[in-house]
């Protein structure tokens, strides 16, 4: 006796692409992470890391692009060595850089939410540049709104201090902003064609 069964769609296919792309997106991130060159006498790595956001939030938008970097984040917070120079645990967000890690998750939440205008991502061919330049630099506010208090508070100093201790990283950040929009502007090219 056979029986017939209706089709259900428990995921949309929306969803199913956002929830890809932000697993794809933790990785890179942990990827970039590892991409890092130590320097001892500020005790904080130059790395890659930042791009994670950046890209998180030009692409999948503000939900999607947060939720990417919460994955990042509680997969590192889990124990696996997805942070820079392969440090993992919960304690490293205790550290001096555990505030920049946090200011992450909310960089791809402001990254997506400017540039998209809103909880829906918009296609990245809707985006003009200018708006992309100004959301990954509203990111990379925010990651220093974050990550600078965390540290002078870890670290016993003030704030001004520890803007001083983040000085040499500045301008390499500032590049970086521009680096992912050209990032994403060559990739969106390269689909038009």
């Amino acid at each position: 006796m056979a029986q017939e069964y209706e089709s259900v769609e428990l995921v949309d296919d929306d969803t199913v692409r956002n929830l890809a792309g932000a697993a794809v997106l933790a990785a890179l991130t942990a990827a970039l992470a590892q991409l890092s060159i130590p320097i001892p006498s500020v005790g904080v790595p130059f790395s890659l890391q930042p791009f994670g956001p950046f890209f998180a939030g030009l692409l999948l938008g503000p939900l999607w692009g947060g939720f990417a970097m919460a994955l990042y984040l509680v997969a590192g917070a889990a124990g696996a060595p997805v942070f820079s120079n392969g440090a993992a645990g919960i304690g490293y967000f205790g550290g001096r850089t555990g505030g920049f890690l946090v200011g992450f998750a909310l960089s791809a939440v402001v990254v997506g939410a400017v540039a998209h205008r809103g909880i829906e991502p918009r296609p990245v061919s809707e985006l003009s540049v200018a708006v992309e330049l100004a959301a990954v630099a509203a990111g990379l506010v925010v990651v220093y709104a974050v990550g600078l208090p965390w540290m002078a508070e870890v670290l016993g100093i003030s704030i001004g201090a520890a803007a001083g201790i983040m000085a040499p990283f500045a301008v390499p950040d500032v590049v970086k902003v521009f680096v992912a929009v050209a990032v994403v502007e060559g990739g969106a090219v390269a689909l038009r064609e």
